[in-house]
């Protein structure tokens, strides 16, 4: 099974759409809050969230069962394809609606690998993976950067570095983040 969640009016074929909202018509109507999901364990290959994640979890404990659910349901190597607003653009801050910044860094922190690093040369980052018995790695991350800093990219007139330092001195420089994750589990 595929999942589409979050779909919002944007369905795809051969994919289970789900939303909270009955008024999108999707195939399931589901408050990705509420858990367990009514999904079983280990019964799907692929999971999109487009402009979701940060709509879900205001409270942490709500989160963090989002995301055991979100594992749970994965099988393993499963793909879990994220897209947000990146935290620093007006697209995320003026949406009141949007709970929780998305960021690679915090996703990361559900990677027991990764865990087990910062423990072993003792970082102080917060080993989620190993709280939770869950194990997420992620595959890749891009980003999309907005105008002007896309155009200029794209002429040749900046290079990645420039635009990684516009990232992080300036707001509005990234529209929306894309990760992929993969569910790591032994197989069932």
């Amino acid at each position: 099974m595929r999942l589409n969640l979050g779909c919002g009016f944007d369905k795809k074929a051969d994919w289970v759409n789900v939303d909270k909202m009955p008024q999108s018509a999707p195939d399931q109507v589901v408050d990705l809050e509420a858990t367990p999901w009514p999904w079983a364990d280990n019964s799907v290959r692929e999971v999109e969230m487009r402009h979701v994640l940060e709509h879900l979890g205001a409270s942490t404990d709500t989160y963090l069962a989002i995301i055991k659910e979100l594992w749970r349901v994965c099988e393993p190597g499963a793909q879990v394809r994220i897209v947000v607003p990146h935290p620093r653009h007006d697209h995320y801050l003026n949406d009141p609606t949007h709970v929780r910044p998305i960021t690679v860094q915090g996703l990361e922190m559900f990677s027991q690998k990764r865990n087990h690093e910062w423990q072993k040369s003792g970082k102080p980052n917060t080993p989620l993976g190993l709280y939770l018995d869950v194990d997420f790695e992620i595959v890749s991350f891009d980003v999309l950067p907005d105008e002007p800093w896309r155009g200029r990219l794209q002429r040749g007139e900046m290079q990645g570095s420039e635009l990684q330092e516009a990232m992080r001195m300036y707001a509005n420089v990234i529209m929306e983040t894309t990760i992929v994750m993969r569910a790591v589990k032994a197989d069932t």
